[in-house]
């Protein structure tokens, strides 16, 4: 079967607001035709995706299922429409991905002098996210930290960078001048694997609230600093690798232009590290 991407958009506004009519809302459509959108679309796959009750709407596992394709799908299909347009007014353009606390802003400043045609957008990475964007279209560049998935990808080394412990101001541990893993060992750790936040920003209101700690990069912790909050080195931690990278079978022509230059000026700055 065809899958519908505009019943796919309607079930995702739906499954956002967990509200038919919020959702309607939105969508600048009338609810009654959100409705029969979704019952049309649930009919065409052939099961149920939500639950609906008289205040809410839930997932059921098949919905859950598709809400986390949906997000993949849709964003690979406006990637590549916006492509086409590109290339049919004759555009070049550039996607640079950067994870939190590294900066790129050199590096473009270079590749713009030498390729003033080329325009270039920027893509804030969320601190979770690494090479995603980079398999989805979403950006042609990215420059990353270890550790991630780079099969597929063209990869090239930077540097090292340093972890701190993140801690609120009151911990007991706050007042120590370094710390060890083992100090670390009884503590809740907040990361991707116990605890995905949307932000670091909403990641660090947790640590400062007493819901745990966590090891950020260097250049992290300087990019947020704050008086309730403590970063401290942890002497027996690994450094973290540093690289650029871009898809193997879409670097060419910018994109490779682009990881020539930067790995240069990057090499050049430094190591976002001490």
């Amino acid at each position: 079967m065809d899958l519908d991407l505009r019943k796919l958009r309607y079930f995702v506004a739906v499954a956002d607001h967990r509200h038919f009519g919020r959702a309607a809302q939105a969508l600048f459509i009338a609810q009654p035709v959100l409705s029969r959108q979704i019952r049309a679309f649930e009919q065409e796959l052939g099961c149920r995706l939500l639950t609906r009750t008289t205040r809410s709407v839930e997932l059921t596992p098949a919905g859950r299922q598709l809400y986390d394709e949906a997000r993949s799908i849709t964003t690979v299909v406006t990637t590549a429409l916006r492509r086409v347009h590109e290339a049919e007014r004759g555009e070049q353009r550039l996607v640079v991905a950067f994870s939190p606390g590294l900066h790129v802003s050199e590096a473009i400043r270079a590749f713009t002098a030498a390729h003033p045609e080329t325009r270039i957008d920027v893509f804030p990475l969320r601190w979770w996210e690494q090479d995603a964007p980079l398999r989805d279209g979403r950006a042609h560049v990215g420059y990353l930290r270890h550790p991630f998935d780079d099969a597929g990808l063209r990869t090239v080394p930077i540097g090292h960078e340093t972890k701190v412990a993140c801690l609120p101001a009151t911990h007991p541990l706050a007042a120590r001048p370094t710390l060890t893993s083992a100090d670390l060992d009884a503590e809740p750790i907040l990361d991707v694997r116990t605890r995905r936040t949307s932000s670091l920003e909403e990641k660090f209101e947790l640590i400062a609230s007493g819901q745990g700690i966590a090891l950020v990069p260097l250049s992290v912790a300087a990019s947020y600093s704050r008086p309730d909050l403590v970063y401290l080195p942890v002497t027996d931690a690994l450094p973290v690798k540093t690289c650029l990278a871009a898809p193997e079978n879409n670097c060419a022509g910018p994109a490779l232009d682009f990881l020539e230059t930067a790995a240069a000026i990057l090499r050049k700055a430094g190591d976002p590290g001490p």
